[in-house]
């Protein structure tokens, strides 16, 4: 599985951006994906997961209500939606893909994508 993580940038504090995750190879045995993130300075943290048919979804706490995490099962892309952006939410953000049901456990993740820089200014 290869993963490709795109729609970075930098944005103003109360913006919005739309992260893309696509998704090439065998992808058959995968349940869901994830979007985790990590500040500099900081370890990579859960943001949020959707299931393989977009049945359930996990949100971090702290992003409850502001992101939105959907799937394009026909592109085999997933997307994070991030509104009301906050300085805090700068961070690289990577997507991720797993087999197991554990949606917000990083150690439950088989397959990384390279990460994309989210730059939210005060």
């Amino acid at each position: 599985v290869q993963l490709q993580a795109s729609g970075g940038g930098l944005v103003q504090a109360g913006g919005s951006l739309r992260l893309s995750c696509a998704a090439s190879g065998r992808t058959r045995n995968i349940y869901k994906t994830g979007w985790f993130r990590q500040a500099p300075g900081e370890g990579r943290e859960f943001v949020a997961a959707i299931t393989y048919n977009g049945g359930s979804t996990a949100y971090a706490d702290s992003v409850k209500g502001r992101f939105t995490i959907s799937r394009d099962n026909a592109k085999n892309t997933v997307y994070l939606q991030m509104n009301s952006l906050k300085p805090e939410d700068t961070a690289v953000y990577y997507c991720a893909q797993g087999s197991s049901s554990w949606l917000a456990e990083i150690h439950e993740y088989d397959y990384w994508g390279q990460g994309t820089l989210v730059t939210v200014s005060s």
